[in-house]
C-alpha cells in the first residue's frame, strides 16, 4: 500500500476514480462480511489462544480495514484528471508511445496518478522516472530517464 499525505491531492483519471470507488465498494459489501464470517466460524472452534485459523482471519480483518482506509483517503482526496485535448504535449491523462532507443521497442502508456498505476497494462504512474522524464515533451522529443542506469526514448505517438 502507498503512503499518501492526508492532504495532498491525489491526480487521478475518472477511470481510475471509478475503479477505486468499485474497489471500496467491493472490500466493504463483499469482503468485509467474508472475514466477520471468518472470525465466526474460527472463534466457534473453541480456544482462541492455539488457534491458527482465528490468527489468519485476524491477520485478514487488519489488511481489510487498512484497505479500506486507504482507498477512503484516495478518494477524499482525488483530483480528477481531464483528459488533454491538445495531444501536443505529455501530460497526465494522455496516452504516449514511445520508441526505447536502446532496446529498439516500442511502449505505449497512459500517464496516471499512483493509485491507478499498473505498469502490466500500460498505466504509468505520473511520479516514476519515465513518466517524470515524458511529462511535457512532445512528439519527436528524445528524453533520458533518470534511473540508476540512464536510458533514452523517443515520443513517438502522444494521443
Amino acid at each position: 500500500m502507498t503512503k499518501v499525505n492526508l492532504n495532498e491531492k491525489i491526480p487521478m483519471t475518472q477511470e481510475g476514480y471509478d475503479d477505486q470507488r468499485k474497489e471500496l465498494r467491493h472490500f466493504i459489501d463483499v469482503v468485509r462480511p467474508e472475514v466477520i464470517e471468518e472470525l465466526k466460524e474460527a472463534r466457534a472452534q473453541g480456544d482462541l489462544s492455539e488457534n491458527a485459523d482465528y490468527d489468519a482471519a485476524r491477520d485478514r480483518q487488519a489488511y481489510v480495514e487498512a484497505k479500506i482506509r486507504e482507498l477512503e483517503r484516495y478518494l477524499d482526496n482525488a483530483e480528477i484528471i481531464s483528459a488533454s485535448t491538445d495531444n501536443k504535449t505529455v501530460r497526465l491523462g494522455t496516452t504516449v508511445t514511445i520508441l526505447d532507443l536502446e532496446m529498439d521497442e516500442e511502449e505505449t502508456f497512459k500517464i496516471v496518478g499512483s493509485p491507478e498505476a499498473d505498469p502490466d497494462n500500460g498505466k504509468l504512474s505520473n511520479v516514476s522516472p519515465l513518466a517524470q522524464a515524458l511529462l511535457e515533451s512532445s512528439v519527436g522529443d528524445e528524453v533520458t530517464v533518470k534511473v540508476t542506469k540512464p536510458y533514452s526514448v523517443k515520443v513517438l505517438k502522444i494521443a
